[in-house]
C-alpha cells in the first residue's frame, strides 16, 4: 500500500465516518442546514478530486480545513443577512437543557467567525491547538488566544442573558 493518496476504499472510510462530524462543524459555522449541506457535499467533491494528492492520515484535517474555508467564504457572502438574523432574536427563558442548549448555541453564533470555529473544533470536535492551527491557518497562540476571548465571551453572555431571566 502506497502513502500516496486516498485510494477508494479510504475516500469511502472518510465519508463514512466524517460526514456527520464535518456537517455538524459547517452547521455551527452557518446556522443554515441548506448551506451546510452544500458545503459539506463540495467539500467531499474537493477532497475526491485532490484524493491522490491527500494522504489518508491527513484526510480529516484537509476536509475539515476545506469545510471551514468554504463556510467563511460563504459566511462573507451572506454577511448582511446573518447580522439581519441575529438582531431579530429574541431573548428568552431556559427551563431545561434543551432549551439551554439553544441558549449557548445563540451566544456561539454572536461570536467573530474565527473564534466560533476555534471553539468548535476544540470543544466540539476534540482537536488539539496545532491541529486547530493548521486547519485555520493560525500558530498555536493565535489558537489558544481565540479559544480564551471565546469562552470569555460565551461566559459574558450567558451570566448577562441570566441577570435579565432573574
Amino acid at each position: 500500500m502506497t502513502t500516496f493518496g486516498l485510494n477508494r476504499s479510504d475516500f469511502n472510510n472518510v465519508v463514512e465516518t466524517l460526514t456527520d462530524r464535518v456537517y455538524g462543524f459547517a452547521l455551527s459555522l452557518l446556522a443554515n442546514e441548506h448551506d451546510a449541506r452544500d458545503i459539506v457535499q463540495d467539500s467531499f467533491e474537493k477532497l475526491w478530486k485532490q484524493r491522490r494528492k491527500v494522504k489518508p492520515a491527513k484526510a480529516k484535517a484537509w476536509l475539515f480545513a476545506t469545510t471551514y474555508n468554504a463556510s467563511i467564504n460563504l459566511l462573507k457572502k451572506k454577511k448582511p443577512m446573518y447580522v439581519e438574523d441575529y438582531c431579530k432574536i429574541e431573548p428568552f427563558v431556559t427551563t431545561g437543557s434543551f432549551e439551554l442548549q439553544n441558549l449557548v448555541e445563540h451566544c456561539l453564533n454572536l461570536l467573530p467567525d474565527v473564534q466560533r470555529s476555534v471553539l468548535t473544533l476544540r470543544d466540539k470536535e476534540g482537536y488539539n491547538y496545532q491541529e486547530i492551527g493548521e486547519i485555520m491557518n493560525l500558530n498555536e497562540s493565535q489558537v489558544k488566544v481565540y479559544l480564551f476571548r471565546a469562552r470569555k465571551k460565551i461566559k459574558a453572555q450567558l451570566k448577562d442573558l441570566s441577570a435579565h431571566v432573574a
